[in-house]
């Protein structure tokens, strides 16, 4: 761009525009031919080296080549570092990068020992540590409580192992049988010589003879102080009522339903839980696994339509028009529902009871649950009290 006169009234020249600061200058490599290699090329300065130290690659290409035509000698007969120290040029920046790499490589060292030794202390840590025999822990667990068979089966793979064993729960009906316990015939001492469902009558029997877990069961009021919500998305497997004659004029009724608890929806595609071994599985075999009774009794008989093989979405319990008793509701759809969404009665088999004498819920270890030997190869139909 042309500007005014000067002061003595020449015209002023044209300015040339600078570049801006701190901008770099681009490097071509023909620059590096013969006539053109200049001091600047070999200091520590732009654009001829970068911030690391190191000569560009192009620069020591061309500065190589040319120095190899100049002597008449192959390419491949020639090393770099030998070139440009004929040629008499400082090889300060080769030093340089000489120096870079060598630290490179110790650095490089020091972080493959530094894994090396992590990966060795990680090894350590996890073969630190004592491992027993299975006989020191089915020992060891002739003195746990039966609250406490959880946390014993938690502390190592041999422990749970020993909690599968058929001995353990052996030992632990005979730790706690009494001569003067009023157990069902089931639950007898010569009951107890068959492997399959061991686990679960031990259990079972635990709650008749056992007074911690006796203690729990007896506290259960005739109407729960509040809705039970463990049923949700049960499957109803049996329905069945009978008619209940006591000291009442007029006679009761109840109704059963048997679920069976819907596992949880789990986002991996694993199972989940840990399967006993395979020498065991009669031992832990349980029909009624997971499975829980709803008995309600009321004052009348009512009609209650099929609901077998449906979903249980829907439970309230409510006072009744009469406010002297109370009223269930039972809502079943055919696919449950989920996502805290709330269930459509329309949709679905709505079954009112009312008045309501008492409702009660038992899981299948309870002392009042119906179990027999028999359902655990026939099922009773639809109808028919269990036994």
């Amino acid at each position: 761009m042309a500007r005014g006169p000067g002061p003595l009234g020449r015209p002023r020249p044209d300015t040339v525009a600078m570049p801006k600061r701190g901008k770099r200058l681009k490097f071509r490599a023909h620059d590096a031919c013969s006539g053109r290699v200049t001091v600047a090329d070999y200091a520590n300065s732009d654009p001829a080296v970068v911030r690391s130290g190191r000569v560009k690659k192009a620069v020591a290409n061309a500065v190589q080549q040319e120095v190899k035509s100049l002597c008449g000698l192959e390419a491949s007969q020639v090393p770099t570092e030998e070139a440009l120290s004929g040629a008499g040029e400082p090889c300060d920046i080769i030093d340089s990068s000489d120096e870079m790499e060598a630290q490179e490589e110790s650095i490089h060292e020091r972080t493959v020992s530094r894994k090396k030794k992590s990966k060795r202390h990680k090894e350590e840590l996890d073969g630190a540590g004592e491992e027993y025999p299975m006989d020191i822990w089915l020992l060891l667990a002739s003195y746990i409580r039966p609250e406490d068979i959880v946390n014993f089966s938690l502390i190592c793979k041999n422990a749970w192992t020993v909690t599968c064993t058929a001995a353990f729960w052996t030992r632990l009906y005979r730790r706690h049988y009494t001569l003067d316990a009023s157990l069902p015939l089931r639950l007898r001492p010569e009951s107890m010589e068959k492997l399959r469902c061991l686990r679960a009558c031990v259990i079972r029997s635990l709650y008749h003879m056992y007074e911690p877990f006796a203690a729990r069961i007896s506290k259960n009021p005739a109407i729960p102080e509040s809705t039970p919500s463990t049923l949700k998305n049960s499957k109803c497997l049996l329905f069945w009522c009978r008619k209940i004659v006591g000291n009442r004029q007029e006679p009761m009724w109840e109704f059963n339903f048997k679920f069976k608890k819907q596992s949880p929806r789990l986002k991996s595609k694993c199972t989940g839980g840990l399967q006993p071994p395979v020498q065991y599985e009669d031992v832990h075999t349980n029909p009624d696994q997971d499975c829980c009774l709803l008995q309600v009794t009321t004052l009348n008989f009512i009609f209650i339509p099929i609901v077998m093989g449906m979903i249980f979405t829907l439970f309230t319990i409510n006072v009744s028009t009469d406010m002297r008793h109370h009223r269930v509701r039972l809502v079943f759809q055919d696919s449950p529902v989920h996502g805290g969404r709330k269930p459509r009665s329309e949709q679905g088999v709505q079954v009112i009871l009312d008045p309501v004498h008492s409702v009660r819920l038992f899981d299948w270890w309870h002392p009042q649950y119906p179990f027999s030997l028999r359902a655990l190869l026939l099922p009773i139909p639809w109808g028919q009290p269990r036994v």
